[in-house]
């Protein structure tokens, strides 16, 4: 058997059919090679052999003793069954317990008189010593050497527990594991020699013997340490030699252009630019500048000017006489990005022919539920080359829709797109066009390098002058009801103050619910009484209902309006409208307002069971105040227990304003399944020993170590082992992953 072909053998032929059925179906394992790369989660100690005299509490424990009496006992009027088993080994006494199904076998085993090694963890129950549920392996009396060889082999192991199912459990993987280990020595390394004499790193194959196997838990670190970097190193490559390929595609250079549209637009800027955009514009335009396309990932908090940054890029696409698009993910957001736009750019948003006129450029708006005669114009102004921005939708990727000369994508909080719709985009250019991706999530540095690691990353970490700070306080509404009645109060003081508010709810809540009658009714008794067991179990606060509350009790006689994403699209602009102009004092909404609404009038915010967002959502709802001059205050107000992790997790919004920390934070709380997210599947199902957030630096460590080798050897040529597990690692659906990003 070659050395590849070994770890590609199906399972089917090791380990019989019904174990290779179970493992395919439920583990998603098919190979000898997948078994070896499904690691224990955890080692269970059985500790040295223990003398019951001398037992410790809560530690885990392997002792030798001879079984004194066994008994079963019924409980709950003859419908549950719990065996006893009681221990000697002439030092002290021990009881077993076992509960359940697992009465079975120990009940037929462990007979009087029986000796045996018993390990698991000592706890007390009614004041006597115990283990429950212990592992055990009967000794044959008769042969004192395979005594003394079992005790030894049994005793002081680490015992690997596998992440089971329901149909195998952690013993039978274990076993199967044993069956294929032999062909752990035909592992192919994909680490260069040098790097791994460097790094004195432990050989593959033994790292895969010692995370199966461990003597100690030195063997353990050992192996992890090893297969971290080799999952880390390898995803590198991958995206490494993506961002090579990117840089070996054609592309118009876009250059800047003296006394052009960007320097008239700064020239007529009330303020200047921050440092930070103006290293960040520094970069993007050095990027545009070449004949390859940029592909780069702006990160900014809330309010720290990325539509500024965007804005600059777009209008040196157009000097250059390209056209820009800019993507977003809602018609609202799209809407607003035009508005504010065209407000930034003022007379110059109204030039004429691309390139031609030094007034300016036209910036166009496209999305899907515009009028036909103004659709109609738009589709007219992009293929002619009239606009020389266009603002809009997904509704820009439509066939229909074509550009003249299509130089820079700008995408919008790209986390909210499939990547399918980016790379459709991509296409509409005679060549592929720069892409610049914006994302008001800060995403914590290890997730930038593997998520978005195909993307150079530029991040707006100052916020602009004139920007207040935000005070945010947890409001504990149920066992301080009166906290909750202050929040309301301190609403209205904002409002006196010629300011405007933000109440935000989980849930729209319309007459549809209400629509099913006695059922509902019905729905409705149940809810509250679960609700006052319970407060996770009753439905989340909902819009429609608050803001009614509100009209006739803690705000009466102020402007309350709601704004949710089932409002036309008409109303919703008018409502936002009516607010931005400050004809509304308190706007009750879902996290439609998230992302992009601008009111600097208003001051605070109130979030309706706060515990149901996520933290960075949270982050970013609280960004939309203290967006003026004045003061910005955050309520969250939640009826969760002061002990829970729901709490803690308000707690931490509260106590800090760093977006990259909580972003942290909320990683930590959630590990990285879900922010790798369904798209990338295909990378997340290659990472079993890396995590992204505890893995810094490995993660860094490696990327860069894969920048130099890819660097000065993009094929791989020099080596192919390295070549060899890139490829298994990158079936069709990882490669087209990371084709998209």
């Amino acid at each position: 058997m070659d050395r590849v072909s070994s770890f590609d053998e199906p399972l089917l032929k090791l380990l019989g059919g019904a174990t290779a059925k179970v493992m395919a179906e439920h583990l998603d394992l098919h190979t000898v090679g997948d078994l070896l790369h499904h690691y224990p989660r955890r080692y269970e100690e059985r500790g040295k052999l223990t003398a019951l005299a001398d037992l410790p509490l809560d530690e885990h424990v392997t002792v030798l003793a001879q079984v004194a009496d066994a008994r079963i006992l019924m409980f709950n009027n003859g419908r549950g069954k719990r065996l006893e088993v009681t221990l000697t080994d002439g030092s002290g006494r021990l009881q077993l317990v076992f509960f359940g199904h697992g009465v079975h076998k120990p009940h037929k085993e462990l007979l009087p008189g029986r000796q045996a090694m018993f390990a698991g963890k000592v706890s007390v129950f009614n004041r006597k010593m115990q283990l429950a549920h212990p592992t055990y392996q009967l000794l044959d009396a008769s042969d004192a050497d395979e005594a003394t060889e079992a005790v030894d082999a049994f005793a002081g192991r680490l015992l690997p527990i596998y992440p089971a199912c329901k149909q195998l459990d952690s013993w039978r993987i274990a076993k199967a594991v044993d069956a294929v280990l032999p062909s752990a020595l035909d592992a192919v390394d994909p680490l260069p020699a040098s790097l791994r004499e460097g790094r004195g790193f432990t050989p593959l194959p033994e790292a895969l013997l010692k995370v199966h196997r461990p003597q100690t838990k030195a063997d353990v670190e050992d192996a992890k340490a090893r297969l971290k970097w080799d999952e880390a190193f390898v995803l590198q490559v991958a995206l490494a030699r993506r961002r090579y390929a990117d840089t070996q595609l054609p592309a118009v250079a876009r250059r800047p252009v003296a006394d052009g549209l960007l320097d008239a637009f700064d020239a007529k800027l009330p303020f200047t630019l921050t440092e930070g955009q103006e290293k960040v514009s520094k970069e993007i335009f050095d990027d545009l500048a070449t004949e390859h396309p940029m592909h780069r990932l702006l990160q900014g908090e809330v309010g720290s000017g990325k539509t500024m940054v965007a804005l600059r890029a777009m209008l040196t696409v157009v000097d250059a006489g390209g056209q820009a698009a800019m993507l977003a993910p809602t018609e609202v957001l799209a809407q607003q990005h035009h508005r504010s736009i065209t407000e930034m750019m003022g007379e110059l948003a109204e030039g004429g022919m691309l390139g031609g006129s030094d007034r300016g450029a036209k910036v166009v708006l496209l999305t899907g539920s515009m009028g036909m005669a103004a659709r109609r114009q738009a589709l007219l102004d992009l293929v002619t080359g009239e606009a020389g921005i266009v603002i809009g939708t997904h509704a820009l990727i439509e066939d229909k829709v074509q550009f003249h000369d299509l130089g820079l994508v700008v995408v919008d909080e790209q986390h909210r797109f499939g990547v399918e719709q980016r790379d459709a985009l991509r296409s509409k250019g005679k060549q592929p066009p720069h892409l610049l991706v914006m994302t008001a999530t800060p995403i914590p540095r290890t997730v930038a390098m593997t998520v978005f690691g195909d993307l150079e990353t530029s991040v707006l970490d100052q916020l602009p002058a004139g920007r207040s700070p935000i005070a945010s306080h947890v409001v504990p509404a149920k066992d301080k009801p009166h906290f909750l009645a202050r929040a309301w109060e301190r609403v209205r003081e904002e409002v006196e103050n010629g300011h405007q508010a933000y109440v935000v709810c989980p849930r729209i809540g319309d007459d549809a619910e209400e629509a099913e009658g006695k059922k509902g009714k019905a729905a409705k008794k149940a809810s509250a009484k679960a609700s006052e067991e319970d407060p996770e179990k009753r439905p989340p606060l909902a819009v429609l209902e608050i803001a009614d509350e509100l009209r006739k009790g803690a705000l009466a006689g102020l402007s309350v309006e709601v704004l949710h994403g089932r409002m036309h699209p008409d109303e919703k602009d008018d409502v936002m409208r009516r607010f931005a102009a400050g004809d509304v004092d308190v706007l009750v909404a879902t996290t439609v307002i998230e992302v992009g609404v601008n009111v600097p009038n208003a001051t605070a915010m109130v979030i309706m069971d706060a515990d149901r967002f996520g933290v960075s959502q949270l982050h970013q709802l609280r960004g939309r105040v203290g967006r003026g001059s004045a003061p910005g205050l955050c309520l969250l107000v939640s009826e969760a227990h002061e002990a829970s992790p729901a709490r803690a997790r308000l707690s931490a919004v509260a106590a800090t304003l760093d977006g990259f920390e909580l972003s942290r934070i909320d990683l930590e709380q959630r590990r990285e399944g879900d922010v790798l997210g369904q798209a990338q599947s295909g990378v997340r199902s290659s990472l079993r020993m890396l995590t992204v957030i505890d893995d810094e630096e490995v993660i860094a460590a490696a990327r860069e170590e894969a920048v130099a080798i890819v660097a000065a050897d993009p094929e791989l040529e020099h080596l192919p082992e390295l070549r060899t597990v890139l490829a298994a690692l990158l079936d069709k659906d990882r490669e087209e992953y990371l084709d998209k990003g």
